[in-house]
């Protein structure tokens, strides 16, 4: 079970929202949100209502100002909690949309798919287990996505991001 509080203002002030699970639209609760305290879970934050928009990955600590830490312009609206995983990871990934193209299958942390596969990005993928990142850059750096298992036939529609990285979310990190 997952626990954030947000807050309205910056360093933990102002009317604040308590959550325990996923939330699509905090604008019932809060106005604005610039802070938050992850007291348990991993979460994903997402800028616009509905998990759209840009992803951020938060786990357990107190975020003061949030947006100056990312270099986020917008405020959380929405989140999901990601359930905690045990067991293997495995996922397999594609050049191409539609599971085309050249195909390899992970099972750990991969900082660069060009240096390890010789890929210059992929554009599908299937999760089988566990829940990932993955990232527009090497390194885990740049734009990020949340992964859960099922299978991912085409990236156009997440704004035509090419993922160059990707990382497991391990029971570590909760």
């Amino acid at each position: 079970m997952g626990k954030v509080i947000f807050y309205e203002d910056r360093n933990f002030q102002g009317r604040s929202y308590e959550c325990m699970g996923d939330s699509g639209d905090f604008s019932s609760y809060m106005n604005r949100c610039h802070s938050c305290r992850v007291e348990s879970g991993c979460w994903m934050m997402y800028d616009h209502p509905n998990y759209m928009g840009n992803q951020y990955f938060f786990k357990r600590g107190e975020y003061a100002d949030y947006m100056s830490m990312f270099g986020m312009s917008n405020c959380i609206r929405s989140c999901r909690m990601i359930p905690m995983h045990r067991g293997s990871y495995r996922m397999r990934i594609y050049e191409r949309e539609n599971f085309m193209g050249q195909m390899h299958e992970m099972m750990d942390d991969c900082d660069n798919l060009m240096d390890r596969y010789r890929m210059s990005h992929c554009q599908s993928c299937h999760v089988m287990d566990g829940h990932w990142l993955m990232y527009d850059q090497p390194n885990y750096r740049g734009k990020m996505s949340y992964f859960r298992p099922g299978e991912y036939r085409s990236f156009s529609n997440m704004g035509g991001m090419r993922f160059m990285s990707m990382r497991r979310i391990m029971d570590s990190m909760y």
